[in-house]
């Protein structure tokens, strides 16, 4: 439930709320020198309060390393525990949603299930659990570097997000993420497609609604003909390449080369800066009142949550393959 990956793996810990969240990265290689300045970097993309239009949170996430690491910066090829302290959360802001579920959240899904759910910001089911991801995804994207493959997404043109703010409102949006360097073989037929990797990696991440590769959609409405990824010969040898990419890099659920590409498209946060009428444990009418810190647009600051998590997966699949050297 709260782990992902085989051989190269991540389990996190922690509630929004809480003193911290936290993970282990299981199976990194030894002897990765791993620079920290560039963990806080990425970590710093995804950080509340640092821009307009997202959340006005003021946490510094640092990150903090337990164990796995040297001190020269070398992973050691144990755990890599650390954690991120939680030093802005306002629980008091919570107070006046307690036992009201909020529509479009886990609040209904968690206390049906469980019978309890932490209504301060979510607690386990708060985008704040992700920061542990891209904490981990930073780390192994430099064991990924040293591979010569390389992890980028950006966010794709949208709705004006301090518009849609100023109107209490809130907007989805779609990450865009490509893969490339990555050696033809990654992937296994018939259930543990690469792909179907990268899907369940991405659908895991809060409110993505909608995962692509390649064409994605637009190859249900599309011929054969406007499809075809015609192969050319590259080098000595049987080595071939393809004149387009409609596969986004994926055929037959492997690797075959070319640039791996997918969009996540992520809902209109559910947080809304206007009375919403809902019901409370007790199935009486209520009003989810106007406050809160939240993001208009959850998709800005996931873009470095894709990578982390499409690092997380190739790097997992490849070392199953056993891709441990160029």
């Amino acid at each position: 439930m709260n782990s992902i990956g085989e051989l190269i793996r991540l389990t996190t810990f922690g509630e929004s709320h809480g003193p911290a969240m936290g993970g282990v990265l299981d199976g990194m290689p030894p002897l990765v020198l791993i620079d920290l300045d560039a963990v806080r970097r990425d970590v710093a993309r995804r950080r509340p309060g640092h821009a307009p239009g997202v959340s006005q949170r003021k946490e510094s996430d640092e990150v903090e390393i337990l164990s796995g690491i040297a001190p020269d910066g070398r992973t050691l090829g144990t755990p890599i525990g650390f954690i991120v302290r939680n030093r802005d959360a306002r629980s008091e802001d919570y107070a006046a949603i307690e036992g009201r579920f909020r529509p479009n959240h886990a609040d209904y899904t968690y206390w049906k299930k469980y019978g309890i759910h932490d209504f301060r910001g979510g607690g386990r089911s708060s985008a704040r659990e992700t920061v542990s991801r891209v904490v981990a995804g930073a780390i192994c994207r430099q064991w990924l570097d040293t591979l010569g493959v390389s992890v980028r997404a950006e966010l794709l043109p949208g709705p004006d997000v301090d518009t849609v703010a100023a109107c209490g409102d809130s907007v989805g949006g779609a990450v865009r993420c490509v893969v490339t360097g990555l050696p033809v073989g990654v992937g296994e037929p018939v259930y543990d497609k690469l792909n179907a990797r990268l899907a369940a990696a991405m659908m895991s991440i809060n409110a993505v609604k909608a995962f692509e590769t390649g064409d994605g959609v637009a190859a249900s409405s599309a011929l054969g003909s406007e499809s075809v990824d015609r192969f050319v010969k590259t080098g000595d040898g049987l080595n071939l390449t393809c004149e387009s990419n409609h596969s986004g890099g994926v055929q037959g659920g492997i690797s075959n080369g070319m640039p791996v590409t997918m969009t996540v498209h992520f809902k209109p946060a559910p947080t809304l800066m206007r009375p919403v009428e809902t019901f409370d444990t007790e199935g009486n009418e209520v009003v989810i009142p106007p406050k809160g810190r939240h993001d208009p647009c959850v998709a800005v600051r996931a873009v470095p949550v894709v990578e982390a998590m499409a690092v997380l997966t190739v790097a997992d699949m490849m070392k199953s393959r056993g891709c441990l050297t160029r």
